[in-house]
């Protein structure tokens, strides 16, 4: 297997390609993950997902952004901890080396985002993981002043764009899904900033949406660019309704929860479009992550959720509620740390280069210090508009642009009116957790 690391008993399945570290190598940032101090580890910058050992000592760490998995599997020799970004890809390794017996899919463990996992590889019966925590923002230290956490907000996501723009080469292409929403919208009108900024063409840069027939997006897309004398960006991506596949989304994102599975369904259908029209088009921006930072979830759709415990707790939904807790999932984790493979794996699956921006640390850092109990009171009302008043302000002061800001609506809404989607895509649960398992039956 060209291109895979064997380390005494750790096999990394990793394509360390695929790891994007700003201003340091890759060995420097793996070293870093034994510098025992989680500033060092916080220190790296991008998009990454990282395994490093001395001796019998394993560390792993991944930003929110990636996926990254290990199994812990048994031989005579002693404990066997095989890394990679899927589920699939452990499976297989296990069966060409006959251990295929061992594994079962929820045996599996999902490196949780923002922690390094160190685990010590000393036989039987093995150690618990240990969790460090390496990114720890402040709640709710900056003033309220909306117009102030716009223009940080925003000039972080600025920031973080130049910064991936710089490395993409030159001339090449630059796509973003989009829908006209608050997150896409923000992300295409700072993008397009940005590469003004540095003289770049703005020609490389396009905005894909999704047009399945007679989802609301389409129209909402072009009524954003329109309103700003940009719709010469838009472009729809047609895709065949009758050809949606769940199960071909399940075996893509390996997962089962309904609203990732709807809403990865039409990644799939978007990025297979794109491809089909661009055979060699590689970078695409996305606003995952937006609604996570300001909190703007539904929360009556959700039992388990006040809008106390949505403002309250660290990173929600972000991380889930965390490590260590009786509702954290071992072999997913939680929150986006979870649910970020209805992005990644999609965009992967179909060979694009990915990047939310959203989901960096910087910003996410400025989120989380928003003051959300004054500048809400606990109202639900008013924590729904608020990201549509941070990001409107942030994209005013940081490019001059007055952003249309439109009602909350998910993707697969957009792509599909509500009542078709429900028709097109049936299952619940229960159903798509069977066949998920199915898979390695």
């Amino acid at each position: 297997m060209a291109g895979h690391q064997y380390v005494e008993r750790v096999v990394d399945l990793i394509d360390p390609g695929a790891n994007q570290v700003f201003g340091q190598s890759i060995e420097d940032a793996r070293r870093s993950l034994f510098a025992c101090t989680p500033d060092e580890v916080g220190r790296i910058s991008g998009s990454f997902a990282l395994v490093a050992n001395e001796g019998k000592t394993v560390r792993m760490a991944r930003s929110l952004d990636r996926p990254m998995r290990y199994f812990l599997a048994k031989q005579q020799a002693g404990p066997l901890l095989i890394v990679a970004s899927r589920i699939d890809t452990i499976h297989e390794w296990l069966c060409k080396q006959g251990l295929g017996s061992q594994f079962h899919p929820s045996y599996t463990r999902m490196v949780p985002a923002h922690h390094v996992v160190e685990i010590q590889l000393v036989g039987c019966p093995d150690p618990d993981p240990v969790y460090t925590r390496f990114f720890t923002p402040e709640m709710g230290n900056l003033p309220a002043d909306l117009d102030a956490i716009g223009a940080r907000y925003i000039g972080a996501l600025a920031d973080e764009i130049a910064q991936w723009v710089d490395a993409v080469p030159a001339q090449e292409p630059i796509g973003v899904c989009f829908s006209g929403g608050i997150d896409s919208g923000s992300v295409f009108l700072t993008a397009y900033h940005v590469m003004l900024e540095r003289g770049m063409h703005p020609g490389r840069l396009k905005a894909f949406v999704l047009d399945l027939g007679d989802g609301p997006d389409v129209q909402q897309a072009r009524s954003f660019l329109d309103s700003l004398g940009l719709g010469l960006f838009l472009e729809p991506i047609e895709a065949d309704r009758g050809a949606l596949d769940v199960q071909e989304t399940i075996r893509i994102v390996e997962d089962y929860k309904p609203l990732d599975i709807e809403s990865a369904t039409m990644a799939v259908a978007l990025c297979r479009g794109i491809r089909e029209r661009y055979p060699e088009w590689s970078f695409l921006l996305d606003g995952d992550g937006g609604d996570e930072n300001l909190k703007d979830y539904p929360i009556e759709q959700n039992p388990e959720l006040t809008i106390r415990s949505v403002i309250n707790n660290p990173m929600l939904y972000q991380e889930g509620w965390g490590v260590g807790k009786i509702k954290h999932s071992l072999t997913y984790s939680g929150g986006l740390s979870r649910s970020y493979a209805r992005t990644y794996a999609p965009a992967h699956h179909f060979g694009f280069q990915g990047f939310s921006p959203y989901t960096r640390p910087s910003i996410i850092a400025i989120a989380e210090a928003i003051p959300f109990v004054q500048l809400t009171d606990y109202s639900v009302d008013k924590l729904y508009e608020l990201k549509g008043e941070i990001v409107a302000r942030g994209i005013a002061a940081v490019t001059g642009m007055k952003m249309p800001v439109y009602p909350k609506r998910r993707f697969q809404h957009g792509a599909i009116p509500e009542e078709e989607l429900r028709r097109s895509l049936p299952f619940q649960e229960a159903e798509y957790r069977r066949q998920f398992l199915s898979l390695y039956q």
